[in-house]
């Protein structure tokens, strides 16, 4: 499945559905937690993020872009 463009508040708002919470933001770059299952994410709060940068924050975050998709 292709992975879409995205701004990095959106993908920061989908992952607030998925349960994650803002810990904290350095710069334009904001970290968030979650803790059942235990995971970190880090979103650069750009315009439109890279698809490898988007790539990896799902990565992070042990979610399957179908269920990504789904949280937009």
């Amino acid at each position: 499945m292709k992975l879409p463009q995205i701004s990095g508040e959106a993908c920061v708002k989908a992952l607030k559905r998925a349960g994650f919470s803002i810990d904290r933001q350095k710069g334009s770059h904001v970290i968030m937690l979650r803790d059942n299952p235990k995971a970190r994410a880090v979103v650069p709060v750009h315009k439109v993020l890279k698809k490898g940068t988007l790539h990896q924050i799902l990565l992070d975050s042990n979610l399957k872009i179908e269920d990504f998709l789904k949280l937009l």
